[in-house]
């Protein structure tokens, strides 16, 4: 796909989805849309959105493929056992000092089918049982959503990572996998656009991994302080394996460990 080709699909993106690929990478997107179109079968991109202003389960399937999701529950485990072990301990124990009648606010941006917020509640029910909390899930995906709210179907591949106990706990015994209705009742879901929307504020955790990496470096800057400013001081901001903030002094940030930050300040 040539420059002028792109920039009249990213209009025309912009225009019917109001999803803003200029935010994202360049190169990645150009491939993604290219591989799209040829797996539609149509000829042109003019021909493709004359299909799309007549069909709005294609126009949903178009904008579900444009928000990328790989996911699974407890992807990475290294660094979900270093939530359990060290910062979740931290959050709780400042959460006790200050006597949060509320507990702990924990919020995942771009949660996706919800495995990374179900996989939140279910560290929560191990380490502290009779912690009180509330977790935001977001993401822009109505499907990926939609699936998230309905606690399922998952797949053997989304729960590899899950224990023996764990499936035994918190999941439908056998496939397709659905979550427990008591592990979803803290868990509010929300389409949210998180360039575009405003936040709310006062989280102790936000979890963001494996999302930044498609955005371009200007995007980055402005998602960052945003998150900044949602972070109570002393909050945690928890990103993917590969996403590393240069410089998060800027933001009020500190390195607290590999994948996460802390907003500078005492909660």
């Amino acid at each position: 796909m040539d420059a002028n080709i792109y920039a009249q699909v990213k209009a025309s993106i912009k225009q019917r989805l109001k999803i803003d690929l200029e935010n994202y990478k360049d190169e990645q997107m150009r491939r993604r849309l290219d591989s799209w179109l040829v797996r539609t079968r149509v000829n042109t991109w003019n021909d493709y959105f004359n299909l799309l202003s007549r069909d709005s389960e294609e126009l949903e399937r178009f904008r579900n493929y444009l928000t990328i999701n790989v996911t699974e529950f407890f992807r990475d485990a290294n660094r979900w056992n270093a939530l359990k072990e060290e910062i979740l301990p931290y959050l709780l124990k400042n959460s006790m000092e200050n006597r949060k009648v509320d507990g702990l606010k924990l919020w995942s941006a771009g949660c996706s089918i919800g495995a990374e917020a179900y996989t939140l509640a279910m560290m929560l029910a191990e380490v502290a049982p009779l912690q009180k909390y509330s977790i935001l899930a977001t993401d822009l995906d109505r499907g990926a959503l939609l699936k998230a709210r309905s606690r399922g179907p998952y797949t053997q591949e989304d729960i590899r990572n899950l224990s023996l106990m764990q499936r035994q706990k918190y999941l439908t015994s056998i496939a397709p996998f659905y979550v427990s209705e008591n592990l979803q009742k803290n868990i509010r879901f929300e389409e949210q656009d998180l360039l575009a929307a405003r936040f709310d504020a006062g989280f102790d955790l936000i979890v963001c991994r494996n999302v930044v990496i498609y955005f371009t470096a200007e995007a980055k800057d402005k998602l960052y302080a945003k998150f900044c400013a949602a972070l109570r001081p002393g909050g945690v901001l928890f990103m993917g394996g590969t996403e590393i903030i240069s410089g998060p002094a800027k933001y009020e940030l500190q390195n607290f460990g590999i994948s996460f930050y802390r907003k500078i300040g005492s909660i």
